[in-house]
């Protein structure tokens, strides 16, 4: 069967930090990486060291990507 081993879901829940779930939500929103950092007051190149962390994390090629499986993670509602 094609069960997933325990504890495989989830796993990228616990790896994001709370500031990663907050710049994945307003990437998901359509938000530019300057309009993010101006929203949640961090350098440009922070909010683009959170994406590439968040890609390295979720295994995710690209910003959408990368959304869609924070959704189908259950991270983004």
């Amino acid at each position: 069967s094609s069960a997933e081993p325990a504890g495989a879901r989830g796993d990228a829940v616990e790896q994001l930090s709370e500031r990663e779930i907050e710049v994945l939500r307003l990437v998901a929103e359509g938000y530019s990486n300057r309009q993010i950092a101006g929203l949640v007051h961090l350098a440009e190149g922070t909010v683009k060291n959170h994406l590439s962390s968040i890609l390295t994390k979720l295994g995710a090629r690209d910003r959408t990507n990368a959304v869609l499986r924070a959704i189908r993670e259950g991270i983004l509602g």
